[in-house]
């Protein structure tokens, strides 16, 4: 990689180095208060053009704790939507260390790259979600310390942005997933991925509910509707057909009778569809420690890009 390192996907980051991105971010865990102090005097620019609860509290959280200050930039509020990608992302990397970007197209997010003289942190975007894989293997080490690398993810849902970096993340660490994807659209599968997760033999496909759980460690889903789209009326149609066709993959109390895996959702949750209520309050579920796992994750992320540059 070249001496400025961002963190768009995993696709640019080498085995090692996720490995070693993992390792500090258990050390930043549980040591939050060697830290404290470490981005004074930094700030980090928030930009928004997708909504977020997760994103923005970790971030902003995170740089706090760190003795650093969080900009928030909604999209639509700012010169961002009047003036060419790259123009404004280099004005604001010259006001800031770090820049974390949450937009809707991939295109986008690497042509703000271009145009930044600091690291630029992908917060979701179409394809990608990073930090939330990243949080998800945290969990997961920090849950069974000692043989995680044996762990066997089974992700049960949409194909989509969290997929593709839960494939490069495990592909990465040699951490076997499977998928159970009824809707998989060309669009929303990033081949260079999947060929990765292939030629490390991370990655299989089962259509059978009930054999894809049964050794599984980890019972992961997703929103089946992208979140922006969830309460649009224009996609009202498109939901419907969706929800028929996912509903018997739902993550319920009937399927956890046929495993004994952990349950996994990287929120926000549409209860009653994608996952139960009763699933997500079950003393299996894990789903509020992922999400608060997103906060050191993110410090670690910050903490080593800045150190690269």
């Amino acid at each position: 990689m070249s001496t400025l390192t961002h963190l768009i996907s995993w696709k640019d980051w080498s085995d090692d180095q996720i490995a070693e991105l993992i390792d500090f971010a258990v050390y930043v865990k549980q040591n939050r208060v060697f830290f404290s102090g470490h981005m004074a005097g930094r700030s980090m620019a928030m930009l928004f053009q997708k909504t977020s609860t997760r994103t923005r509290v970790s971030f902003e959280a995170g740089m706090t704790e760190l003795g650093g200050h969080a900009i928030f930039l909604d999209w639509m509020s700012s010169n961002f939507l009047l003036s060419d990608i790259d123009f404004e992302a280099e004005y604001l990397s010259r006001n800031v260390s770090i820049i974390m970007a949450r937009l809707k197209r991939n295109e986008d997010l690497l042509i703000l790259q271009s145009g930044s003289k600091v690291p630029v942190i992908n917060g979701c975007c179409n394809l990608f979600h990073p930090c939330q894989a990243l949080a998800d293997i945290l969990t997961i080490v920090m849950d069974r310390p000692k043989d995680w690398k044996k762990t066997k993810i089974c992700y049960i849902g949409v194909h989509n942005n969290v997929v593709n970096s839960l494939v490069g993340i495990t592909a990465a660490l040699g951490i076997h997933l499977t998928l159970v994807t009824p809707i998989a659209s060309p669009d929303s599968i990033v081949p260079e991925v999947i060929e990765r997760g292939k030629s490390k033999g991370t990655i299989s496909w089962e259509k059978d509910l009930k054999t894809a759980v049964r050794d599984a460690d980890y019972v992961y889903t997703d929103t089946w509707v992208d979140m922006e789209f969830f309460n649009d009326p224009k996609f009202q149609k498109e939901k419907e057909e969706r929800i028929e066709l996912m509903m018997p993959y739902q993550i319920n109390s009937e399927l956890l009778k046929h495993t004994k895996a952990k349950v996994m959702h990287d929120m926000p949750i549409h209860a009653g569809y994608e996952i139960t209520r009763e699933v997500v309050l079950n003393e299996r579920s894990i789903i509020f420690t992922q999400a608060e796992n997103r906060l050191d994750a993110q410090k670690a992320v910050v903490l080593k890009l800045l150190e690269k540059a």
